[in-house]
């Protein structure tokens, strides 16, 4: 008589577990920094300069009913959305074009090494005298998220399997379908990764061109907050920029998930909680 050998699955309610505990964690650590500086601000500084949450938050929720929150942040959301576009697009075209030629990557690559740690905001003195400042906004999106989508489209071009590429040309695959069925799913999951980092660094200039240029949308209101000394209402529209990050966050791991649902990492991810 044999028994046996085999392990249970386990079941989504073993795995509940630590992701419940990681779960409240999150929440315990948000509310130990939002008591935290409650307590910093009523006992060091002025609540007419450094307001407390308790000021904060009820602001931050009357602006919610404020059509001019919501119009700032589409404005904000629209020169994110339209300098991601032009950033994936064109990181993904030269991307393509400089790692699919050797010779070429070798010749590029010093220069885009020196050119990379150029914030774009540095173009700004230039720009100003050419385009008005929603342009200026979405073209310094574009550079600085360009540059993350280049470089993740190149490492993945490097990781591709040299082995699955001499068996597509063995099977006689044409460039274009080597390119689809080898090349393109090892650089997508860099892709994703890009996206992840880009989606943060993208509302963070376009808030920025707000702040310095007047550019109209979420920067803006913040600057002309501080400018006529609403310093509560200035800290209520930080806190909702920081929710709107957080939102953008979660959307682009969401696309990434669905994006690659059949990658093993995706898989062990979502199996993990």
């Amino acid at each position: 008589m044999t028994t046996s050998s085999r392990v249970p699955a386990p079941t989504r309610g073993s795995a509940g577990g630590p992701v419940a505990g990681r779960r409240l964690l999150g929440v315990v650590g948000l509310l130990v920094a939002a008591a935290g500086y409650e307590a910093v601000t009523r006992t060091f500084f002025s609540p007419l300069h450094v307001p407390p949450l308790s000021a904060v938050a009820p602001e931050a929720l009357r602006l919610l009913t404020e059509a001019r929150f919501w119009t700032a942040t589409g404005r904000t959301l629209l020169a994110v959305a339209s300098g991601l576009v032009i950033a994936v697009v064109a990181g993904i075209v030269v991307g393509f074009a400089i790692g699919s030629v050797p010779w070429l990557l070798r010749v590029t690559s010093s220069t885009l090494d020196f050119l990379r740690p150029v914030p774009s905001i540095v173009l700004i003195p230039v720009l100003v005298l050419v385009l008005d400042v929603a342009q200026i906004t979405v073209l310094l999106v574009a550079v600085s998220c360009f540059w993350i989508v280049l470089f993740q489209v190149l490492y993945g071009l490097r990781d591709v399997d040299r082995v699955a590429v001499d068996t597509a040309r063995s099977l006689r695959l044409g460039p274009l379908a080597r390119v689809v069925h080898v090349t393109w799913p090892s650089v997508l999951p860099y892709l994703g990764t890009a996206l992840r980092l880009i989606v943060s660094v993208a509302l963070a200039l376009a808030v920025t061109g707000g702040l310095v240029m007047g550019a109209a949308g979420l920067g803006e209101l913040i600057w002309r907050s501080q400018e006529s000394g609403e310093f509560t209402g200035m800290y209520a529209l930080v806190l909702l920029t920081g929710g709107v990050g957080i939102l953008l966050d979660l959307g682009a791991r969401l696309a990434e998930r669905r994006l690659l649902h059949w990658h093993v990492a995706t898989r062990r991810e979502v199996a993990t909680g």
